[in-house]
């Protein structure tokens, strides 16, 4: 989100983490500024420095060692592939303030699903009994060659988004939060959906690459943005759906109109630390969607991205690497 006290023009961007009025301030939605989209659509953001989240309790988490130095442009094509899953779209649009925040230890994880998913792990890893590597996970899930899933099952704009790792027994739940957040109109079919329409994508998709305002203990991939720094959400751009620089851009260098970028810097609290989803990436399809990743609870619904309390994120930057190929299932 901006400064506080700050006020922007708006448009409907990003994960509207922003969504609900914690403060009177307006600006671009987004997750700072969600995907792009209509400057018509205004969104009030997050005033305060981040919520009063629970500390996690938590289960073994590997301390990566931090790379700040990431290139400020996409990084490499996965060479693992995603594919969006069919989903029933709920549509609980506009929904503010956050739930109350937690993390719990695995297998303590609200709700039921009945979503499918098998997978197979890779590296030097066991076969793990039949059946084992199987769970019932809550939402349909592509493993891939994934070692370590994140899953995220919406209702409405509200999300339970858990943490699996694989090991030689099988997948096993790592730790969870309720307090997700989703697009303010819940999710939407990822093969169909469309930038503007305030929903988050179904489906599995990789996670390769993160990046935040403050610098992070992580092994991934990881860029600290400056002031320097865009996601580029104009569909009229070769670099559309990445982060560039102002410095050669063929982009406004404004998040408002249509074609409207991301600030990343000007988002404090919800891009504290992010991971990005690799949704329609490599290639990028003008107008499916931009800038979907997984960050920090603004103040409400976002607009397209998920994020999580800042306990719960501070978490999974220390958990998640490379070597395992991690992926989101959302649905």
């Amino acid at each position: 989100m901006l400064p506080e006290h700050a006020t922007l023009p708006v448009r409907p961007h990003r994960l509207a983490i922003a969504v609900a009025t914690c403060g009177a301030l307006l600006l671009t939605a987004g997750c700072g500024t969600d995907e792009g989209g209509t400057a018509s659509e205004q969104v009030a953001a997050d005033a305060g420095a981040g919520s009063t989240e629970p500390s996690a309790t938590a289960a073994a988490s590997p301390s990566g060692s931090e790379s700040a130095s990431a290139s400020p442009s996409a990084s490499a094509t996965p060479s693992d592939s995603t594919s969006p899953t069919t989903r029933a779209t709920p549509s609980d649009a506009g929904e503010a303030g956050d739930a109350a925040d937690g993390d719990t230890a695995g297998g303590t994880r609200p709700g039921s699903g009945t979503g499918t998913g098998t997978g197979t792990g890779t590296g030097t890893q066991p076969d793990p009994a039949p059946g084992a590597d199987a769970p019932d996970f809550p939402v349909p899930v592509e493993a891939g060659n994934a070692t370590q899933l994140i899953t995220v099952e919406a209702r409405g704009s509200y999300a339970t988004v858990t943490a699996w790792a694989k090991g030689s027994s099988g997948w096993k739940e790592q730790f969870s939060t309720g307090s997700g957040r989703v697009g303010s109109n819940g999710v939407t079919n990822g093969a169909t959906r469309r930038q503007g329409t305030w929903t988050t994508p179904t489906g599995t998709y990789t996670i390769t690459e993160g990046f935040g305002v403050e610098a992070s203990g992580t092994s991934m991939p990881y860029h600290v943005v400056t002031d320097d720094d865009w996601w580029v959400e104009d569909p009229e751009s070769k670099f559309y759906n990445s982060m560039h620089s102002a410095q050669g851009a063929d982009f406004p260098l404004t998040e408002s109109g249509d074609r409207g970028s991301e600030h990343l810097i000007g988002y404090p609290t919800q891009y504290a630390k992010a991971l990005v989803i690799d949704f329609n990436r490599w290639p990028a399809t003008p107008g499916r969607g931009a800038g979907i990743f997984l960050h920090v609870n603004g103040s409400g619904a976002t607009a397209g991205c998920v994020s999580v309390p800042r306990a719960t994120m501070d978490r999974f930057m220390n958990w998640v690497e490379p070597s395992a190929h991690p992926r989101i299932a959302i649905g």
